[in-house]
């Protein structure tokens, strides 16, 4: 195919006149049936590196994607623009995947979105075997290397496609892998050769910043003051996401907050609210920001760090993809480095206490010795931890060495949306009398919204309902409900627990095969990428941007000229000295000074050297010090 009917596919379905960087090398690639691993930073345009190539080929291209949210986020947007798409969502019954994969073998589907977990199925292996496919596109390849920050063994199981389909080629695709997951990243994908197409990492519009900080608050404020437009500040815990949203709101700045334990109407509201410019700033988790594609965050800040450089640098570079200045922001204490490592330890569970949760878990699941296996079982994890008495974050990882030794899955937020379906004759259901006009009123509105509700269940929004009714959400539960119960429809609420799947049958916990040099060596790993995130909050010396990079293994030969430290040292001139030893007496000699008012007037970053100008004019006994007002000596 030439470029110019690339280029055409590009502008009749997204709009756009030219490829980003390195997009067309890789469709090339793809078109010229190459095996490729494309790396492109946060906002690089990963998707239509898999989507234009999708269109210019015959047949189907699977894509391979580890989040149920993104991938309908995805199909929606690509439906949007008139362009064949399904995703296989943990919704599905069986009628409905089997039209799903009809569609993709006799119909014109021309992407096909499911999870790793959903490609081991028998009925959707057959039917791959008789799919026409132009490529395997594989996101977040990182995924599938023990090397990586964010291992998932389903993503090991990606492979034995290439024996249902050995000629289709594979474009595997990541925003973060340093060179060992590179290679780890071809080699369990069978790559017939090495082929890797690289964008640079640097971000020249992002300024990275870490600034040491006992009133967070207050910083985040100035920076929110002085730095205009979207934001979205990362924490770590739930209630820190609620706390501090509600802190800002407090001080007159508009937020919301985001996690996954919010229920799935109000996590849509509030990101649909940020999207739209309705709130400013967002307090989220991690559980926030993956597929979000808003370009205009202008700034990102981390009250509390991740464990990871590969986290970090993916969630810092959800600002500026739009092209304009923006900055990362991480604020730190000296205490948090000193003691992440020691809380890595201390909730990092033991072999025998791995063992120790899995019996746990057997009995609270009622699993019998020798049962249990491909068996799913919903399953909250708070209430698991309280039962046991367990420490939530080390049952959680417990939780994950064990999904990593392939003897559980482990799905922390397990959204089944709420779906309903009519049972009564079409006769009844129009005739339909209640004493509660807005039963009747409910059951007319659903007729409208879901013609197709009486020959298979419909997925549904109560909130949505609630608005059009002018009624809250849990009086539409109730409504549903009652009718559920006078059999004239099927009602079946949306769960928002996780889900355990025996990966194999339950083991006696003594002789659970937990490999202890795999054990080791991933607990070794995870502390190694805890001491390079630790290692870059505090750093005094270099660039951060080249920090970054050469953690990816990318050489920057030059300084980023707008990080934290870079501006310190070009504030640290003689020239910057004399400005501010000109303004200080030049102003003092209006009127005395508040040495912190003074310096709120500059940024952060220049403070060391202002207060060692003042302490310089105090010793010179220009300037004297009452209290914490200056005064001319005179």
């Amino acid at each position: 195919m030439s470029n110019s009917n690339l280029h055409q596919i590009l502008e009749q379905y997204w709009g756009f006149n030219s490829f980003r960087a390195k997009q067309e090398a890789i469709i090339n690639d793809v078109l010229a049936q190459k095996d490729t691993l494309a790396l492109l930073p946060t906002g690089g345009g990963k998707s239509i590196c898999y989507q234009v190539p999708a269109l210019a080929m015959k047949g189907v291209c699977i894509v391979i994607s580890p989040l149920v949210a993104l991938m309908k986020d995805q199909v929606y947007q690509l439906q949007k623009r008139n362009i064949k798409a399904i995703a296989l969502g943990g919704g599905l019954n069986q009628r409905e995947l089997d039209i799903a994969l009809d569609n993709c073998i006799y119909g014109n589907i021309k992407l096909l979105y499911l999870s790793p977990e959903r490609l081991q199925s028998d009925i959707v292996r057959e039917r791959i075997k008789k799919m026409k496919l132009s490529f395997i596109a594989v996101d977040e390849a990182h995924c599938i290397s023990q090397w990586g920050y964010d291992f998932r063994p389903s993503y090991l199981q990606i492979a034995e496609i290439r024996e249902l389909k050995p000629e289709t080629p594979i474009l595997a695709l990541t925003a973060t892998a340093t060179k060992e997951v590179v290679k780890d990243i071809q080699e369990k994908l069978l790559f017939k050769k090495e082929n890797i197409i690289q964008k640079s990492f640097k971000r020249a519009n992002l300024a990275y910043m870490v600034l040491e900080e006992n009133h967070k608050t207050d910083r985040v404020q100035k920076m929110l003051h002085k730095i205009k437009g979207s934001a979205i500040v990362y924490v770590r815990s739930r209630k820190r996401a609620y706390e501090f949203s509600t802190e800002l709101n407090n001080l007159g700045i508009s937020s919301l907050f985001y996690h996954a334990g919010l229920p799935t109407d109000e996590r849509n509201e509030n990101q649909d609210k940020w999207m739209n410019n309705k709130v400013r700033v967002m307090v989220a988790t991690n559980a926030f920001g993956m597929g979000i594609d808003k370009p205009d965050v202008r700034l990102v800040v981390h009250l509390q760090s991740p464990n990871t450089t590969e986290a970090y640098f993916q969630e810092a570079g959800r600002a500026g993809r739009d092209g304009g200045k923006s900055f990362a922001v991480s604020l730190f204490q000296k205490s948090d480095l000193k003691n992440s490592i020691e809380r890595f330890e201390e909730n990092y569970p033991s072999s025998k206490e791995v063992r120790a949760i899995y019996q746990h878990l057997a009995n609270f699941l009622q699993i019998a010795i020798g049962d249990g296996f491909e068996q799913t079982y919903d399953f909250e994890l708070e209430g698991f931890s309280s039962h046991y008495k367990l420490n939530t974050s080390k049952c959680l990882k417990a939780l994950n060495i064990l999904e990593k030794e392939n003897l559980i899955k482990y799905e922390n937020f397990n959204n089944s949306p709420s779906t309903l379906h009519i049972i009564s004759s079409s006769n009844s259901v129009i005739n339909y009398k209640s004493p509660n006009s807005k039963k009747v009123e409910l059951l007319q509105l659903i007729l409208r919204l879901y013609p197709g509700v009486f020959d298979e269940p419909a997925e549904i929004k109560e909130r949505n309902l609630a608005i059009k009714l002018n009624q809250n959400s849990s009086y539409i539960y109730k409504m549903l409900k009652q009718l559920d119960q006078e059999n004239v429809l099927t009602y079946k609420q949306r769960t928002n627990s996780g889900k355990i799947i025996f990966s194999s049958a339950r083991h006696n916990s003594s002789h659970v095969p937990i490999s202890k040099s795999h054990f080791e060596e991933r607990k070794s790993l995870l502390v190694n990428k805890l001491q390079s995130m630790n290692d870059y909050l505090s750093n005094t010396s270099y660039c951060r941007s080249r920090i970054l990079l050469n953690y990816f293994g990318e050489q920057q030969t030059e300084d980023c000229g707008i990080c934290d430290l870079c501006i310190s040292k070009n504030t640290d001139t003689n020239e910057f000295r004399k400005t501010i030893r000109e303004e200080l007496l030049n102003r003092l000699k209006e009127n005395p000074i508040d040495i912190s008012t003074f310096i709120a007037g500059y940024s952060k970053i220049k403070e060391p050297v202002i207060l060692e100008e003042i302490n310089e004019l105090l010793s010179e006994e220009t300037l004297i010090k009452e209290g914490k007002t200056l005064k001319i000596n005179e």
